[in-house]
């Protein structure tokens, strides 16, 4: 793998991709390959409520309320974690935009800051091994690490490869019954955002179907081809 580019030449990349296509699992290799911050959603939610900031305290008010955190606060948290000394280092974001409208308000939240997107990767799937894919994975409850019945156990039984903790937890939505809403979900908003950002040029697109560590070395030639 290459090592990391240099500060200014790999600022943001997006990772896009329905449900099970490894974006979890792939920004978490980009944050080790080149020093980036992975930030998800959810991640940078319950970061922020924890922490108490201002856009913290307005989404933790939301989600006490059972509402959906508005687009403006969830802009809010990220603007205050990018802010943030260690993401100085450039940011993987995976799982964010989700539809056209996040993703014109990421490009402004950028250009504000003097940065720049440099690639929005497609990690691209057969929507018939999704089932498979999102039925049989699990993560360590302890560090997040993930993994899966079939393509990525644990080298040692029980117990996680990062930080050796033993607890596991899967997701409760992770079944086969809810797979095909999501996709559904994804196609009507998210996959959108490939026409986005392939008219800005910026759209790399990985076939995620392989192994793991092929992925990893795919995802990295396409960042270097995007000039990372």
């Amino acid at each position: 793998m290459a090592g990391r580019p240099a500060a200014d030449a790999l600022p943001v990349v997006i990772l896009l991709g329905p449900p099970g296509a490894g974006k979890g699992t792939q920004a978490r290799m980009l944050q080790e390959d080149y020093g980036l911050v992975q930030l998800s959603t959810g991640d940078l939610l319950r970061g922020a409520v924890a922490k108490g900031t201002p856009a913290g305290r307005a989404a933790e008010a939301v989600m006490q309320a059972g509402g959906l955190v508005p687009d403006a606060i969830v802009l809010d948290v990220l603007r205050e974690r990018m802010a943030e000394p260690d993401a100085a280092r450039g940011i993987v974001l995976d799982g964010f935009p989700r539809t056209e409208a996040q993703a014109e308000a990421l490009d402004a939240l950028v250009a504000a800051r003097g940065q720049r997107i440099t690639a929005a990767v497609s990690l691209e799937v057969e929507d018939a091994a999704m089932v498979e894919r999102i039925a049989g994975r699990y993560s360590c409850a302890q560090c997040g690490e993930g993994y899966h019945d079939r393509f990525k156990q644990p080298k040692e039984a029980g117990g996680c490869d990062k930080c050796g903790g033993h607890e596991f937890k899967r997701r409760p939505d992770d079944t086969a019954e809810t797979v095909a809403a999501r996709l559904a979900a994804y196609r009507a908003e998210t996959a959108p955002l490939i026409a986005y950002y392939a008219a800005r040029g910026l759209l790399a697109r990985v076939d995620a179907m392989g192994a793991i560590a092929e992925i990893r070395a795919a995802l990295a030639r396409a960042l270097s081809k995007a000039g990372a």
